[in-house]
């Protein structure tokens, strides 16, 4: 594992440097090997392992290329760990989420136009009353993530993305359990997006915090009762 190690620290250093850019080809894995002074077995392996974490495309037939390196791709890595982990840690997710979130919708209130200010109207228009628990959630994930996009950060919208997956199971448990779940998600949805559009920083971000904090005080409550 060391000498794998080695090779996907020489690897980083070839694309922190600028000798390998977003989307450029490796050179074959025996040229690369002999320049580095590392087996090809251990090349090998270095490119499984940054293939698994999105920083290398592997085309067979083709050759190695370095991915668009993108926040949203590199992230997927943690949507993998935290769908690993129990309930009980979905309450610490929960929290680092509304952190996140919070600050995210701010930076959101003071970026929105009047196009994305209708484009989220519509987003919560869309939700009928009567809908149905899982379009609920398809909602919600869709109104945090275009929030998220808007906060000009690829890496907090990526990391809030890659938090999602988890969440979701316990929004649609909530949901399901609890009366009047529609009329309180859009109540609290509306209550963000006029904050938003009235550019108030202070009050988007209170009001995000204040949406997630009362989902992880039902869980919290569901996984002490």
């Amino acid at each position: 594992m060391a000498v794998t190690d080695e090779a996907i620290k020489r690897i980083k250093e070839m694309i922190v440097s600028g000798e390998l850019t977003p989307g450029s080809r490796l050179p074959p894995e025996k040229d690369l090997a002999e320049r580095l002074g590392l087996s090809r077995s251990s090349m090998r392996e270095a490119v499984k392992a940054l293939e698994v974490i999105r920083v290398l495309d592997v085309r067979r037939g083709d050759g190695t290329y370095v991915t668009s390196l993108e926040p949203r791709l590199l992230l997927e890595a943690i949507s993998f760990v935290v769908d690993l982990h129990d309930d009980d840690s979905l309450v610490e997710i929960f929290a680092v989420r509304r952190a996140l979130e919070s600050y995210a919708t701010g930076l959101a209130a003071q970026t929105a136009d009047v196009a994305d200010v209708a484009a989220l109207d519509d987003e919560i228009a869309s939700v009928s009353p009567d809908t149905d628990i899982e379009s609920l959630v398809d909602h919600d994930v869709r109104f945090h993530a275009a929030i998220a996009r808007l906060s000009g950060n690829g890496y907090l919208a990526g990391l809030l993305e890659s938090l999602t997956s988890q969440t979701v199971r316990a929004r649609v448990w909530r949901g399901l359990t609890q009366a009047g779940a529609v009329e309180r998600t859009l109540v609290e949805h509306r209550a963000i997006l006029d904050a938003i559009a009235d550019h108030d920083t202070a009050l988007a971000a209170a009001a995000a915090q204040v949406h997630i904090s009362g989902i992880e005080r039902w869980l919290r409550r569901a996984r002490d009762a």
